[in-house]
């Protein structure tokens, strides 16, 4: 049975994700109905990041099976028309080892959140930034985010519904930087927890905004408790940007 692995894109504001819902479409369901629509196949994909609904992708990867060889040019323009209208597209695919799995195999990922700082309504980024109408210091955020970097227990900083056995992760990069009116946070680790990337995201506004400082950031990180980190930051404003592999 020949294996493909597909490079995604989507916008997630009208998803419940990527794993298949009782409460409405998600991207997993999208793609295998898709794949059904192509071939007549019923298969199972496997996505390397489990996005939340309304969290956006640029590059997330998946990977699945076929009973019967097709060229992967295929592959990729017959799903990209039967995923219409849904706002998924798929941007690569090649054909792969039979053992490749886009989720266990993959040796980093990496997320950036968007926030706009501004005061007046978001337009053309309502829906894909976070507006944070309070002045924000960016360098202040940039420089506690040194402090999540590395190896700990981020149980301050995940979900009450997280299923992960440990809430030990290493994070490799937390990259506050500024250009006009927009604040990007990229985070690059090889796993992270449910809400991970959000609630850090949160506590770093608090920072910006100077109701926090890094010792309260440093001591939220001790505390292992979810109730002392910030609130999540919104869904619409992260992005699933790459996922590698070695």
């Amino acid at each position: 049975m020949p294996s493909y692995c597909i490079t995604i894109e989507y916008d997630g504001r009208e998803l419940v994700g990527w794993q298949r819902q009782k409460n409405g479409p998600s991207v997993q369901q999208h793609i295998e109905e898709a794949i059904f629509a192509f071939c007549g196949e019923e298969t199972r994909i496997q996505g390397a990041g489990r996005t939340d609904a309304g969290v956006h992708a640029l590059g997330q990867v998946a990977s699945f099976e076929l009973n019967s060889v097709r060229k992967p040019q295929v592959v990729m323009n017959a799903l990209n028309q039967h995923l219409k209208p849904a706002p998924i597209a798929i941007l690569e695919c090649e054909e792969v080892d039979n053992e490749f799995n886009a989720r266990f195999d993959a040796t980093k990922r990496h997320y950036l959140y968007r926030i706009i700082n501004r005061r007046a309504p978001l337009t053309v980024d309502a829906g894909f930034a976070w507006q944070v109408k309070r002045e924000l210091d960016s360098d202040a955020m940039a420089r506690a985010a040194t402090v999540l970097v590395g190896r700990h227990d981020f149980t301050s900083f995940r979900a009450a519904a997280c299923q992960a056995n440990s809430p030990i992760r290493t994070l490799d990069e937390l990259e506050v930087t500024r250009q006009g009116e927009e604040i990007r946070i990229r985070a690059s680790a090889l796993s992270f927890l449910h809400n991970q990337v959000r609630s850090m995201v949160g506590s770093l506004s608090l920072i910006g905004t100077g109701q926090w400082s890094e010792g309260d950031l440093t001591a939220a990180l001790a505390a292992r408790d979810r109730q002392r980190a910030g609130p999540n930051a919104p869904p619409y404003g992260l992005y699933l940007t790459k996922v590698e592999y070695s």
